[in-house]
């Protein structure tokens, strides 16, 4: 990302690199996989050695940028297709060449992800991620990939999401960052700032400890599973907002629900007739959440959000498509 001794991704024309390999959502087995997989085995070249060390961070700027998984993994196959053809003798400082690219290809995605959410069947939420307690040690990783967070960087332009997510998250700097945004400097600075204040009138009021959290779904969930309306209501917010997620696959609220009375009805009236559902607590993009089971078969993702000690946010995620990586760990780095 230094602009002095970039210019082999122009002349080697990575970023010009056709998309062999690179079969959509429904299966990865291109070049990218080749590489994960050749991860500690003895004689891999230097760019499949630089590309397997820092994929999880690749993976979680792209992440970050698109609040999905799948378009994520796609970037990082994009990504490794332009990094297998630069001349490594010209590169100075490999991690953050690589997250050039990638922010580059992220920023492609993100447009045409865009696009997809304008004809997108009721409200679009994050893909949720299954993290591991390491994640969620990382206090200022954690903040940002939580679903509250993805939502609020969802308010931004492309441009200044990706500026935001590499300075506020991952501390590049300013010149590095307009290398791979293709801006000035200066105009970068402006970018930040206006993204800096946008996020900080929307974020969470305050950091919320995971015990915090536990408690509040603790809470949350004998009160649904008694039927105890009051209860739930006493949990959550009296502005609390029910978001749901099924695109249009699985049954979801099609809009916002506004007001606890509203959200508790809603909730007691519908999950408290499943005789079937059981409710129990899984890590979600490095805080406590609830996964929601039919007859032991994952159903819904419910994460939320908290300010003050009261649930001011829920976050049911019902598409099949995007509750796929919910059977394994996910590894998150800065």
């Amino acid at each position: 990302m230094n602009s002095g001794h970039e210019h082999t991704e122009q002349s080697g024309h990575p970023e010009h690199a056709e998309h062999t390999g690179h079969t959509g959502h429904t299966g990865h087995t291109g070049h990218a996989y080749d590489a994960q997989d050749t991860a500690g085995r003895t004689g891999a070249d230097p760019a499949t050695e630089a590309f397997v060390a820092h994929r999880n961070l690749l993976f979680t700027v792209a992440y970050e940028m698109l609040g999905s998984a799948v378009d994520a993994e796609d970037v990082l196959q994009e990504t490794w297709l332009r990094w297998a053809g630069v001349d490594l003798g010209a590169v100075r400082d490999r991690r953050a060449y690589l997250v050039r690219i990638t922010t580059r290809q992220a920023l492609t995605r993100l447009r045409t992800l865009g696009r997809r959410k304008e004809s997108y069947v009721g409200t679009w939420l994050p893909e949720p991620l299954l993290t591991s307690p390491d994640v969620a040690e990382d206090v200022e990783l954690a903040d940002s990939v939580s679903m509250a967070m993805l939502l609020v960087m969802e308010t931004l332009t492309p441009s200044e999401r990706a500026v935001f997510v590499l300075r506020e998250v991952f501390a590049f700097g300013y010149d590095e960052i307009a290398d791979a945004v293709g801006k000035s400097p200066a105009a970068v600075r402006q970018i930040a700032h206006r993204a800096r204040n946008h996020v900080a009138a929307r974020r969470p009021r305050g950091t919320v400890a995971p015990s915090e959290t536990r408690e509040a779904l603790d809470a949350f969930r004998r009160a649904v599973e008694t039927g105890d309306l009051q209860g739930l209501v006493d949990i959550l917010a009296p502005d609390v907002v029910l978001l749901g997620d099924g695109g249009g696959v699985k049954q979801a609220v099609l809009r916002p629900v506004v007001g606890a009375d509203k959200v508790a009805r809603l909730l007691v009236g519908g999950l408290a007739r499943v005789t079937e559902l059981s409710m129990g607590p899984v890590q979600v993009n490095a805080a406590p959440a609830l996964a929601l089971r039919l007859d032991g078969a994952l159903d819904s993702v419910m994460a939320v959000r908290i300010d003050d000690g009261l649930i001011t946010g829920l976050y049911a995620v019902r598409n099949p498509e995007k509750l796929s990586r919910m059977g394994r760990e996910t590894a998150l780095r800065r």
